[in-house]
């Protein structure tokens, strides 16, 4: 991995590189996802089955697309019965850390006749994106369905692309299952995303659309926005690692290609206060590359996305962190805690040589949905409030209006709308005679 001196050139040159990985940059794909759109939109399961058929290679009906309860309990016969074992003790965990995360309607009642609160109301339906081709992602079908569970979401229903024998993978099916799924559904890429949003005579639209994909899909659930709610535009994945002179650089260097094997444009980045760990952590990285399955992506994802960034100062560091707001951030440090009081922009935040990042993605319980590209500047991991929607509550007695009318009415008024002024005003008609 190439190793630099941190100063404002390199980070300046650092955060330019990780923003070209963002979607909003991949405008040439826009105008096929918009095709695909319209197409849906208009066509409904016509243009749904011919897309699958085009780019899946399955030949789809209405009466095959969902997915039956026979093809499920087949599921569960190749299932290997360890992994179905990891994923109910995950389940476990994953429900267990979001159910802390539900919130209560409120109400504030007042001697002087109002009332006023927050009524707490679950999504009625949110489809979840499970993406399918190259890989396959069971933890992320689970942490998509569980926080809608536990928000207490009516209708959860999956979408993910079948193969050319239009089948669903079975870690995919039973991994849903257990987490709670109403409906799952054969389809994939922008047409599913289509059919989620304005609904065919196959998929019902739901009001939320969450869940990762290639930049198609990333493309569509940008386009569809305001149709429906979604959770976010999921960028390539990305680790940032923070770390003094007392850290193992052999964990070091398996936890940034943990992240680095994800794809040819996931970022791997280190950033220390010691040149000699950042000597020993690159050829650490050297010796996992001649191990690892996934290797042609790992050189290809370091050689475009990888760093070792060496500052004078640990401040230089954690402000380096703050500024590049990783999806995932690993503190290695002597005193890792004092430290991670000072970080302000972090998806996930890993304390310690032994909260390595996969425990995140599959098994502690935090969601693994993160924010990316620096959106952790401003947006938060996936949970149960994406799931629910807030409605204010106002009660005012008469009394109470009339305490404070005239002041509603001056406040209109100033702002030249009559019609709101006559509104309050209207109520008083009668003292006012």
């Amino acid at each position: 991995m190439r190793i630099t001196a941190l100063d404002a050139s390199s980070r300046k040159n650092l955060l330019d590189e990780l923003l070209k990985r963002s979607p909003n940059h991949y405008g040439a794909y826009g105008e096929q996802v918009n095709v695909i759109l319209e197409e849906v939109k208009e066509k409904g399961d016509e243009a749904l089955f011919s897309f699958t058929e085009r780019f899946d290679g399955a030949k789809l009906t209405k009466d095959t697309i969902r997915v039956t309860e026979e093809e499920i309990e087949e599921a569960y016969r190749q299932v290997d019965p360890e992994l179905l074992a990891v994923i109910r003790r995950a389940l476990v965990n994953i429900r267990s850390f979001h159910e802390k995360q539900k919130r209560n309607s409120w109400f504030d009642s007042r001697p002087d006749g109002t009332l006023l609160g927050q009524k707490i109301t679950p999504l009625c339906s949110v489809g979840v994106y499970v993406p399918g081709g190259k890989a396959v992602y069971p933890s992320s079908v689970l942490m998509n369905i569980v926080p809608a569970k536990v928000a207490g979401v009516e209708q959860i229903v999956m979408t993910t692309p079948p193969g050319r024998d239009g089948k669903v993978s079975a870690n995919t099916l039973v991994a849903a299952k257990e987490a709670g799924v109403d409906a799952i559904y054969k389809a994939g890429g922008a047409q599913a995303i289509g059919a989620l949003a304005y609904g065919t005579a196959s998929i019902p639209k739901v009001d939320k659309i969450v869940g990762p994909g290639n930049i198609y899909v990333a493309l569509a659930k940008k386009a569809v926005y305001g149709f429906v709610s979604i959770d976010s535009i999921a960028g390539p994945s990305e680790i940032l690692v923070l770390a003094d002179e007392t850290a193992n650089p052999r964990f070091v260097a398996a936890d940034l290609l943990s992240q680095a094997e994800h794809d040819e444009m996931a970022s791997a980045i280190l950033v220390t206060t010691s040149e000699e760990l950042a000597r020993k952590v690159s050829a650490e990285v050297d010796v996992f590359l001649k191990q690892l399955s996934r290797r042609d992506i790992l050189e290809k994802s370091l050689e475009s996305y990888g760093w070792i960034l060496v500052a004078d100062t640990m401040e230089e560091a954690i402000e380096t962190a703050n500024a590049i707001a990783s999806e995932h951030l690993e503190i290695v440090t002597k005193d890792p805690f004092q430290v991670m009081t000072k970080i302000r922009n972090a998806g996930a935040i890993f304390i310690g040589e032994y909260a390595s990042e996969p425990l995140g993605d599959y098994f502690a319980g935090p969601n693994h949905v993160l924010p990316t590209n620096g959106t952790a500047k401003f947006f938060s991991p996936l949970g149960v409030d994406d799931f629910i929607k807030k409605s204010s509550l106002v009660y005012y007695s008469k009394n109470a209006l009339e305490a404070v009318h005239k002041d509603v009415i001056r406040f209109a008024e100033a702002e030249g709308l009559t019609a709101h002024a006559n509104s309050v005003a209207v109520r008083f008609e009668e003292e006012k005679g």
